[in-house]
């Protein structure tokens, strides 16, 4: 009897321990279970954290190529620029060297000598015929006088330029202050800028590096200027597009100022009727002026002419019909005068041209650019914005 009663005893409590195993069981399996679930988490995380780590690098990767991709081009149009110089100067090198060598010789080669000269006197003529045929022969007018002024505004810096586009129909202005600055500013035209905030209503025009001096020029819906920071690097900027389309190197430029009286000015870019210029100083020419003819489409060097002008006591110059135009004053301000004049087709005069003085005003000019639209100079004149009107006349 006793048996059965402990046996009856025995069962529900037996019973009640392998329940409480069993689920002791259970719960060990969940946290088994979710102890793997953190583990998971914890790759997945490491995971997520290596994807960034690889996206940071190729970004970081792919701006050094952008940079080396730049660095190519630059270098690109430096190995251009300069085989284009060493081939002009390997052709003035043979002339010079024709030129010497017919005259060192003894008399018993005068004839020999005198078939050099010829040659020489030829491939000149020849070079002056197709210096004809790249510049239009037919733009035959220049300066004869500086009528009148007229002073638009005064705003910015004391140097500075402003200018219109001659290559396109808008009437749109714009303003470039400072000699290191890369905000173009951009009004819809000459009375939107006169107006009294004008600020208000320019449109900004940021570029993606600063230019250097006050010698840059707009022209066919592009902006050439002098880079800061470089010595000879000129850059074409599409105003429209907000992106670098074209660079050079100017050989031989950007060592000294263009003109002794602007020292920030190391190359001075100039539009005529003909098209883009370059206006430097060389230190080989003992500060004379020398002036480049330059392919707006392709930027490359068509021409190079070594002038009489000197740039010392020079304020700025300008380019109108194939004639440089240099402006001259004093180092504390005067009245700013033109007596140097160099036609690179030598069919001016120079030893008859008088001193073109400009009227009305004293002080200095930072930059004076000719628009050959509307035959005006724009210039900038100790912060002031000046239009000058000119007279022309044939030239003799």
């Amino acid at each position: 009897m006793v048996v059965l009663q402990l046996r009856f005893l025995l069962v529900p409590f037996l019973t009640s321990i392998m329940g409480a195993a069993q689920y002791m069981m259970q719960d060990a399996a969940l946290i088994n279970y979710i102890d793997r679930r953190f583990l998971s988490l914890e790759r997945l995380e490491k995971c997520n954290q290596d994807i960034l780590d690889y996206v940071e690098e190729f970004r970081d990767f792919s701006k050094m190529v952008l940079s080396r991709l730049a660095q190519l081009n630059s270098y690109k149009a430096e190995v251009k620029s300069e085989v284009e110089n060493l081939l002009t100067r390997i052709e003035r090198a043979q002339r010079d060297i024709d030129y010497f060598g017919s005259v060192t010789h003894s008399n018993t080669c005068i004839e020999v000598h005198e078939d050099l000269v010829k040659q020489q006197l030829f491939e000149e003529a020849e070079t002056k015929k197709k210096l004809k045929l790249m510049l239009n022969a037919s733009c035959d007018h220049m300066l004869a006088g500086i009528k009148s002024l007229k002073i638009f505004k005064k705003t910015g810096d004391k140097h500075g330029s402003w200018m219109k586009d001659p290559g396109k129909k808008h009437a749109k202005i714009y303003l470039l202050s400072g000699s290191v600055n890369n905000v173009i500013l951009e009004f819809a035209n000459i009375m939107t800028f006169m107006e009294s905030n004008h600020m208000l209503k320019a449109h900004k025009v940021t570029l993606p590096f600063p230019w250097q001096g006050t010698g840059h020029i707009i022209y066919q819906g592009f902006l050439f200027y002098h880079r800061y920071g470089s010595l000879n690097e000129i850059i074409k900027f599409n105003i429209q597009k907000r992106n670098i389309a074209d660079q050079m190197l100017l050989p031989g430029a950007g060592r000294i100022p263009a003109y002794q009286l602007s020292p920030p000015t190391k190359i001075d870019l100039a539009v005529d009727e003909q098209g883009l210029w370059a206006i430097h100083a060389e230190p080989e020419t003992e500060g004379n002026i020398v002036i480049t003819k330059i392919n707006h489409i392709t930027m490359a060097v068509e021409h190079t002419w070594d002038t009489s002008c000197n740039s010392k006591d020079a304020e700025a110059a300008f380019m109108a019909c194939n004639t440089l135009y240099v402006v001259y004053n004093f180092p504390s301000g005067g009245t700013s005068r033109i007596q140097c004049v160099y036609d690179v087709l030598d069919a001016v005069n120079t030893y008859e041209i008088p001193v073109l003085h400009f009227p009305k005003r004293q002080g200095s000019h930072s930059t004076i650019h000719y628009n050959p639209k509307e035959k005006q100079l724009f210039a900038w004149g100790d912060g002031s914005q000046i239009i000058y009107k000119v007279h022309t006349k044939q030239k003799v």
